[in-house]
């Protein structure tokens, strides 16, 4: 009779750790750099544009300001040149207004057609935001960073007007009791060409004088 044994399995129980995994894998380290360089470049791209739009919107205003500068200096000279007719239409300074390379000898109205400089400048000839309006030069502490307007330029217009249409250019030799006078300020960017920062218009009238007997 054979001997009985008895059969004992052995039977090895290994713990599952089934806390919370710590840290994370590659794959998902990957997305999450991938989604914050998305928004990142989003961020910055947003940044960008409120920088420019900013940027743009200071131009204009300076640029307003320029254009006014330059309206009260033309306004503030005669209708005509003394001992010539009003409706003269040969328009621009004479020679000896023009033997000077800045606008100090510009007295008439109809001197500034077709001038334009760049970048702008006060009558001196001394870059603006530079001047002291004396044809001199400010402070550095309080002059414009250099080349803020080196692409800026002034431009002014003299024209006849049509009295029944204000806003209708009269063309040739066609003349009236009314001028139209323009001051533009453009930007010459590299990337949109010419840019208008600012434009006025104003129009003067000749009345001739009455004569009391």
């Amino acid at each position: 009779m054979e001997p009985m044994f008895e059969r004992h399995d052995l039977i090895v129980c290994r713990e599952v750790d089934r806390s919370p995994r710590e840290g994370f894998s590659l794959v998902e380290a990957v997305v999450a750099l991938t989604i914050t360089a998305v928004a990142g470049a989003a961020l910055l791209v947003g940044i960008s544009s409120n920088v420019q739009l900013t940027q743009r919107a200071e131009d204009r205003i300076v640029a307003q300001g320029m254009a006014r500068q330059l309206m009260d200096e033309v306004l503030g000279g005669r209708y005509m040149a003394l001992n010539t007719t009003p409706y003269q239409t040969n328009f621009g300074p004479s020679a000896w207004e023009s033997q000077l390379p800045t606008r100090q000898r510009y007295d008439d109205v109809d001197d500034y057609h077709n001038w334009s400089t760049r970048p702008p400048v006060d009558e001196y000839g001394v870059p603006l935001g530079k001047d002291d309006g004396k044809g001199g030069q400010r402070h550095p502490a309080f002059c414009a960073p250099s080349g803020r307007f080196d692409d800026w330029q002034q431009e002014v217009t003299v024209s006849y007007v049509r009295p029944t249409n204000l806003d209708q250019p009269l063309s040739g030799t066609e003349t009236s009791d009314y001028r139209a006078v323009c001051v533009r300020i453009v930007r010459h960017d590299p990337e949109r060409g010419q840019v208008e920062l600012a434009n006025l218009r104003r129009i003067v009238s000749y009345v001739p004088s009455l004569e009391i007997e």
